[in-house]
């Protein structure tokens, strides 16, 4: 019965998706890349006004670290694997910002739009405050340092090819600047100064930023779709499978296994994190693909994938955390 309410919103998802996708099969918008179009208004308007929004509201002192702990020690590791496997395999001729691309479709989750309606539905108000508490860092923590890992492979690669500064100090100022100078990090970055600072955001701001950040979501799964048409799952569905296997099942476990038997959770806190620790790719993955165009066409075809196979995912996690004691 829980799972009713996660279910409509999932259907409601793909309903989006399918429209975005008649779009884009249609050509509605023109035969001028209009996705690319769609994906930078996303990453350089939308997502930027929605994340600073987000951190300058936090409430920082009354943060469930311990619980927050628990799930990002997991979360990082995680990514922080596929990332460095990812790296050390990659072969020449591949695309150098791969191992990060791969490694946000493995460990990103759909937090806001799946997450906070599941959270609200199984777990109540009490679920929901430490679920919120996970979403305002989870971007801040994963595309930070995801950001920085994939800036400093462009730049040691702008070095092999002859066309970046071999002096390492100046490559790593160049890689800190383009990963702070960035339409992700710098919002979360000046919202939480901001934060701190405890200033007020002016009536007329805050009604700005809350209009462009209610935007990102159907912007988003529109762009799933069109991205879908244009690129096609042909190629794609092999690495889709197995990210979706890694997100689905394999980081949903590490979370449990890292939050149960390495930091004592139990009950309820357990039960938030194992569950968003399973919620399918989130739309950052694709947006994140196509800001470094990278593998776009996996990217799109993993969110798709994962967020079907969720449905019968999140039944059998509830069913492994009931057996928890």
């Amino acid at each position: 019965m829980l799972l009713g309410p996660v279910l409509l919103k999932l259907v409601a998802i793909l309903c989006v998706i399918a429209l975005g996708y008649v779009v884009g099969r249609a050509r509605w918008l023109g035969d001028n890349d209009p996705a690319r179009t769609l994906g930078n208004a996303a990453f350089y308007i939308f997502v930027p006004a929605l994340l600073f929004r987000t951190t300058t509201r936090l409430d920082i002192g009354a943060m469930p670290w311990g619980t927050l702990i628990a799930f990002f020690v997991p979360v990082v590791a995680l990514m922080i694997g596929v990332y460095a496997v990812l790296r050390w395999r990659l072969q020449p001729g591949e695309p150098v910002a791969g191992p990060s691309v791969r490694s946000i479709s493995a460990c990103f989750g759909n937090t806001v739009q799946m997450g906070i309606p599941m959270a609200a539905a199984m777990f109540g108000e009490a679920g929901l405050s430490i679920h919120v508490a996970l979403v305002s860092l989870h971007a801040l923590t994963l595309l930070t340092m995801l950001t920085a890992f994939v800036e400093m492979d462009l730049a040691r690669d702008r070095v092999r090819q002859g066309g970046g500064d071999t002096h390492v100090g100046r490559m790593l100022l160049t890689t800190a600047r383009n990963t702070v100078i960035h339409p992700v990090v710098l919002p979360i970055l000046a919202g939480f100064a901001w934060n701190v600072l405890g200033l007020p955001l002016p009536g007329l701001v805050d009604e700005t930023l809350l209009q462009l950040g209610q935007a990102v979501v159907p912007l988003c799964l529109v762009l799933i779709g069109m991205s879908l048409a244009y690129y096609g799952l042909k190629g794609a569905l092999r690495g889709a499978l197995w990210l979706s296997a890694l997100k689905l099942l394999v980081l949903p476990l590490a979370v449990l296994v890292v939050g149960h038997w390495g930091f004592g959770l139990t009950g309820l806190p357990l039960a938030v994190v194992v569950m968003a620790g399973a919620l399918p790719v989130g739309n950052n993955a694709l947006i994140f693909s196509q800001r470094y165009r990278t593998l776009e066409a996996e990217a799109t075809a993993t969110t798709v994938v994962s967020t079907i196979l969720f449905a019968a995912s999140a039944p059998l996690w509830l069913w492994v955390l009931s057996l928890i004691r």
